[in-house]
């Protein structure tokens, strides 16, 4: 098997934990509460500022000028495709400048982008691209596999078409085959390392969901609770 062959079939259990959570089935099924997902969708935006960062810093790294190229090329699109659908998302929600400039990124959204800054700074362009591959593919997935759902919701119905989209698609194809080129004849251990990127990333995904779920914060839960007493 390939190294993306290999690695998704290790990360199933956390893959299928996404394909399976109630935000997931819920927006398919057209019945996520919109103040669940306007959270999401500034969480995500927050996310995807830094992941189009982290594409530009794979650029860096490259070692030959085509990869400099398709890496920024990425981030462009990342920029242009992905913060474009979040600024008409924050328009159909009547999303205000005042909620924006009040924006905190939750403790898994942090979480998330210091682990691909992490992989970043101390790797190659493997561990680069071995942190950032599960955000592109799992959205794909996810894309395919509701791309024939009915929420009948204009938000819903606009987030499912751009990740189940063909030009989605080719970007995916085209970083999964890179990687497997850049994985090609490493050693064990090597490889180790880049699954263990792949893996993190692929967990943090499954936490993306949970933190919208439940509108995650930056508290203790019932031990606050207790303190207060």
């Amino acid at each position: 098997m390939t190294f993306c062959e290999e690695v998704r079939q290790e990360c199933n259990d956390l893959w299928e934990g996404s394909f399976q959570h109630p935000f997931v089935k819920s927006l398919a099924a057209g019945t996520l509460p919109l103040d669940i997902f306007q959270y999401y969708v500034q969480q995500d935006a927050y996310y995807l500022t830094h992941f189009a960062k982290v594409q530009a810093l794979g650029a860096v790294k490259a070692n030959d000028l085509h990869t400099t190229q398709r890496f920024a090329k990425h981030a462009e699109s990342t920029c242009i495709a992905e913060l474009s659908l979040h600024e008409q998302f924050f328009t159909m929600l009547e999303i205000t400048d005042e909620e924006l400039a009040a924006f905190e990124p939750a403790p898994t959204a942090y979480e998330y982008v210091s682990h691909m800054y992490r992989a970043t700074n101390n790797g190659d362009l493997a561990d680069t691209l071995a942190a950032i591959l599960p955000c592109y593919w799992l959205y794909y997935e996810i894309g395919e596999r509701l791309k024939d759902s009915k929420p009948n919701h204009p938000i819903y119905d606009k987030w499912i078409q751009t990740y189940g989209s063909e030009w989605f698609g080719e970007l995916v194809e085209e970083q999964i085959n890179r990687m497997n080129d850049l994985a090609k004849d490493l050693p064990p251990a090597r490889i180790q390392q880049l699954k263990e990127h792949f893996r993190k990333s692929s967990y943090y995904e499954w936490h993306f969901w949970e933190m919208a779920w439940t509108k995650q914060q930056w508290t203790i839960g019932h031990y606050e609770k207790e303190l207060t007493k």
